[in-house]
């Protein structure tokens, strides 16, 4: 085939004559380059037919589940191993491990069929996964050869398996999360050093101060005589950790010293950590910007490809036959149903003149990527069973009153009652009584409203709050006759019912959420910043693994839990004489410790509060050195200062953008055509519940014909855009960049692409720039 092994991005020939239809080979590469536009991937695939098959293969879906199977196996084997929480032996785990590096491998060679030689190994990210697999070998092997003569090693590689999470080609999102730190470093590194400065500055103010007067703290050690100590304690004191502990044998001595400590908080707590945050946000947005401006002309540049791929000449234009469009969708969205795939083309083929523009084809992504949401509308079985019952006068009005909104108040008020009753004496027989009412009342509620809309559409796949409601209700009911049951036999109270049915009491509360206008925005918000959430999770997941790898083999073994009831004298030191009457011991923090995994987790996390952690850095500075508290000093810039930080910059610019955006121009215009074609539906109509959303409907065609009988029949097939809550921020950002770039420009060259750096303004002044 002419243009075999090139990479994406190069030009490639297009069919020989103008009016020759594409082959399946060339539909096939097309289909990849839109696929990456619509997913926002940026991989230099070559396109020989071979390599484009095993492109496709490569993004399957089943292909990356097994990728992040191995990859949470992996990390998951730090449970099994020593220090473990549940042993298994050396044997077992290696030989997981190795099966994991396999797949590993397997994924890499894989990748590596697909892409240019000289580009695969220019990747840093497969480099670093091709050494990281070399050194977890050498680090097996070692450690078994020292196990096999009984001697103790150190797993040093384990601390590397998040280096998978991060640069396997699934990950892009961690991996800009870590670009966000790694961009923000050089800047708040200047900021850090002014900070330490001035720390150390009012150290040597305090030792100057406090050193030569005598005092003691609280546990009868010398006041600020030690000059690391003194800068361990104002850290600490920045983080409001140890405040007012630190400044009280001062301030006791004479309350004019209060000034120093004010101070030092209004300097180093208020202002640098305000500066702190300023920074990060700063640097978050503008690097931000310069990325998402590259995936916009990257989206672009690759459906001039595709398109280019499947041209043909009609007159004097080049266009896209309607059957390759076809085809072409079907292959980049396979589940695509036929109606829905109608409405796209008919957005696309406006004039209905049987091949679509390239504007219109540069749009296909982004039609692909909006959810549109297909609402059937069917009869009711009853009315289908019993039509006169069903439709009787007496009927009808239950299903009014059911649909009126006064129906969702009183029930809004039932809650409320219902969670006074839950806040009192449960062993009131008024109270176990009433509980019967309202458990009765909520099936009654469930009843009639599977009475008043279609059963199947009542329990669709986006109805979460409809089966969250049914289910817990079921729930509360199970639970509460088994828990009658096992009382009036007598025999025994069983507790952990008796609290599964106290939990699904105050569970039921959540449901005042969906009636409560406020509080269904607060909760669009949390679900539009949502999967950016789990993105930081995967990133703080990453830190609080390798700082629990480094935790275990350095403080494995040096802080004993016993339970509560031991009368062993090693209880009240934690197993360790060196904790002896000191603040850990006394604070029973036995079981903040690094003997396993998950135990260490907890306690990262309790760190991350800060509250408290200057006792938890003593407490194995005393069991090992002095020095290990840099171990913890380490952990709170990285997280707190650094991640957290970042996190709050992502959120603030979630709301920026959330409450400045509008729908875009492609919204539009499947709106537009939706209610042209007679078959729209407002989403408030289906919130508030005149309709019921049905993504599993069957699949049929439709014509603007008999469209305006469908309506009026409200009944079947139906289309709606879905809500804005849904959309990622990275999308929302990139709707905004994108709104600003003129539909016949084709864009810089990929080169200058991928070589756009913050600094650069093209377009000039995007809109979002000023969202804040």
């Amino acid at each position: 085939m002419p243009g075999a092994h090139r990479a994406a991005g190069l030009h490639r020939p297009h069919p020989s004559s103008p009016e020759e239809p594409p082959a399946q080979e060339d539909l096939l590469l097309a289909a990849a380059y839109v696929s990456d536009a619509q997913y926002n991937r940026n991989v230099p695939f070559e396109t020989s037919p071979q390599a484009v098959r095993l492109y496709h293969f490569y993004n399957h879906w089943t292909m990356r589940a097994a990728t992040y199977f191995f990859i949470w196996g992996d990390l998951a084997l730090a449970l099994f191993e020593e220090p473990a929480l549940f042993p298994l032996p050396f044997l077992a785990t290696s030989i997981a491990e190795v099966l994991c590096l396999t797949a590993f491998s397997g994924r890499l060679v894989h990748f590596a069929k697909v892409t240019p030689q000289m580009v695969f190994w220019k990747d840093t990210k497969n480099i670093c996964i091709v050494v990281t697999i070399v050194l977890t070998l050498i680090d097996l092997i070692i450690y078994g050869s020292l196990e096999a003569v009984n001697i103790h090693g150190v797993r040093w590689s384990r601390a590397l398996r998040p280096v998978f999470l991060i640069n396997f080609p699934e990950s892009r999102q961690i991996r800009r999360a870590f670009r966000s730190i790694r961009n923000t470093l050089p800047d708040i590194l200047y900021v850090f050093l002014l900070f330490i400065f001035s720390m150390l500055i009012f150290s040597l103010m305090a030792l100057k101060l406090f050193g030569d007067r005598g005092l003691k703290t609280v546990e009868g050690s010398p006041y600020f005589t030690n000059i690391l100590d003194i800068a361990f304690e104002l850290y600490v004191l920045v983080t409001t950790a140890n405040s007012p502990d630190v400044m009280m044998p001062a301030y006791e001595f004479n309350w004019w010293y209060s000034l120093y400590f004010i101070t030092y908080i209004i300097i180093n707590t208020y202002i640098f950590m305000s500066v702190f945050l300023a920074v990060v946000y700063n640097n978050y947005r503008k690097h931000l910007k310069n990325e998402i401006r590259t995936l916009a002309y990257l989206k672009r540049h690759k459906m001039i490809e595709a398109f280019n791929i499947l041209k043909v000449k009609v007159g004097t234009e080049f266009v896209v036959k309607e059957a390759q469009w076809r085809q072409l969708a079907k292959i980049v969205a396979p589940d695509i149903s036929s109606s829905h795939l109608e409405l796209l083309l008919r957005i696309s083929d406006e004039g209905q003149k049987g091949y679509v523009d390239k504007m219109n084809f540069l749009r296909l992504a982004d039609l692909l990527n909006i959810q549109v949401v297909t609402i059937n509308i069917k009869r009711h079985p009853l009315e289908a069973w019993m039509p006169r019952v069903y439709q009787s006068s007496p009927s009808l009005l239950v299903q009014k009153v059911v649909r009126h909104r006064i129906f969702v108040w009183v029930y809004d008020v039932i809650i409320l009652i219902n969670a006074i009753f839950i806040a009192l004496d449960e062993k009131n027989p008024l109270i176990s009584y009433a509980e019967w009412l309202f458990l009765s009342l909520y099936i009654i509620e469930i009843l009639l409203k599977l009475y008043t809309y279609e059963p199947r559409a009542y329990f669709g796949r986006k109805q979460f709050w409809n089966w969250f409601d049914t289910l817990i209700i079921i729930a509360a009911l199970v639970a509460t006759v088994a828990n009658t049951t096992i009382q009036s036999a007598r025999k025994y109270n069983s507790q952990q019912i008796l609290d599964i049915v106290l939990i699904l009491r105050i569970l039921r509360l959540l449901r005042i959420i969906v009636s409560i206008q406020r509080f269904r925005v607060i909760v669009t918000t949390l679900i539009n910043i949502g999967p950016t959430m789990l993105t930081f999770g995967g990133l703080v997941l990453v830190v609080y693994y390798v700082f629990a790898i480094i935790g275990m083999e350095v403080f494995h073994g040096k802080v004993h839990f016993f339970d509560p009831s031991s009368t062993s004298p090693d209880a009240l030191e934690c197993g360790n004489p060196a904790l002896k009457d000191s603040a850990f011991a006394r604070g029973r923090y036995c079981r903040n410790n690094f003997n396993d995994l998950a135990a260490s987790l907890i306690l990262l996390t309790e760190l991350t509060v800060v509250n408290q952690w200057h006792v938890l850095a003593d407490g194995f500075a005393l069991v090992t050195h002095q020095a290990s508290k840099l171990y913890f000093i380490g952990f709170h810039v990285v997280v707190v200062i650094l991640i957290v930080n970042i996190f709050i910059a992502f959120i603030l610019e979630a709301f920026f953008v959330a409450y400045s955006l509008e729908k875009s121009e492609v919204e539009t215009a499947i709106e537009k055509k939706i209610q042209e074609l007679g078959v729209g539906v407002q989403e408030e109509e289906v919130q508030d519940g005149k309709l019921i959303d049905n993504v599993d409907a069957k699949d049929s065609g439709f014509s603007g014909d008999d469209g305006d009988n469908k309506r009026k029949a409200l009944k079947g097939l139906y289309f709606r855009i879905a809500s804005k809550k849904y959309k990622t921020v990275d999308a929302l950002l990139q709707q905004m960049f994108e709104s600003e770039i003129a539909p016949e420009d084709e864009g810089p060259s990929l080169e200058e692409i991928l070589n756009f750096s913050p600094s650069d303004i093209h377009p000039k002044n995007p809109s979002f720039e000023n969202s804040a």
